[in-house]
């Protein structure tokens, strides 16, 4: 009478020890913040809202890292590869996963192909690979060293130090060096040096892996997306700088690298890293859940 029992709870230990190694990658998985990123502030906000925790509880090993808030995808890719470095380091693991939200996963890119030895694949979220909009606009309607363009600096770099200091770092800022790097001119000059995973047309799909590095990508089309939400005015409004469908910042072609997951999740482009405060489309899938998915995706590949 008992056997149905003890065959119930042998299958109940197999689901909780399956969900308990849902997300264990092999190699670490790393997450990089983008423009105006940190790790946490006040102990309370994390730039990946419960995206790091999630994947713990799935079995992943995961590191958040951080790099000056606004600065050129190459000085900002130099912060992160030290950080890389650090964590192959203490970890032996010889590889690691990057998953680079916006800016950061430029940065990313920037690490795989100066030290293809160090990671195993780059996973890019909502990140402008063929430049941004909203920068490229900037940069055409601010004229060089003027007032406007010094004030924009001035405002952005003081963000920049504040976000640093309040996330208990301490980081360089360059806002018109980070401008320069997201527009679309900017974006053409580092893909020119740094083409791994870049599409050959501009909404198609790239290599899936480059001198031994996978390559994935994923973005949303969403603007508008809760009520609660005070940043969605904002990206609504900057959207409609853009002639394709975008999350708010990035285009939905131009984010667009390596295998591309999905091009169209309800999410703007703050809902991509669970932000703000949670706030974000309850139609639409929970972020926590993409990123718990990707990672047993990179199981799944042996990454």
């Amino acid at each position: 009478m008992d056997e149905p029992v003890d065959v119930e709870r042998a299958e109940l230990g197999e689901a909780a020890l399956a969900a308990k190694s849902y997300a264990k990658t092999r190699y670490p998985i790393v997450l990089c913040h983008g423009m105006a990123g940190f790790t946490t502030m006040f102990r309370v906000l994390d730039y990946f809202g419960g995206v790091a925790s999630t994947l713990r509880s799935g079995g992943a090993e995961v590191y958040v890292t951080s790099v000056p808030q606004f600065d050129s995808t190459e000085d900002r890719g130099e912060a992160l590869l030290a950080q890389v470095e650090d964590i192959v380091a203490r970890t032996g693991s010889g590889k690691v996963n990057l998953v680079g939200h916006s800016h950061g996963g430029l940065d990313a890119r920037y690490v795989a192909a100066v030290r293809p030895d160090l990671v195993a694949s780059v996973t890019t979220i909502g990140s402008p690979h063929q430049g941004a909009e909203l920068a490229s606009y900037l940069r055409e309607h601010l004229n060089e060293g003027g007032l406007a363009e010094g004030a924009l600096s001035f405002f952005a770099n003081g963000l920049g130090k504040a976000l640093s200091l309040l996330s208990g770092h301490t980081s360089p800022q360059d806002s018109i060096a980070a401008m320069k790097s997201l527009s679309a001119e900017g974006m053409q000059a580092f893909n020119a040096v740094y083409p791994a995973g870049l599409p050959a047309s501009r909404c198609g799909q790239g290599a899936a892996e480059e001198s031994g590095v996978r390559y994935f990508s994923w973005s949303g089309t969403g603007t508008l997306t809760s009520l609660l939400d005070p940043t969605d005015v904002t990206l609504g409004l900057i959207s409609r700088l853009y002639a394709e469908s975008n999350d708010g910042l990035v285009g939905r072609c131009s984010s667009h690298l390596g295998e591309v997951v999905r091009d169209d999740y309800g999410m703007n482009h703050l809902d991509e890293v669970n932000q703000l405060f949670g706030f974000i489309n309850l139609s639409g899938p929970n972020p926590k859940s993409v990123f718990r998915s990707h990672a047993s995706r990179l199981k799944s590949a042996g990454l």
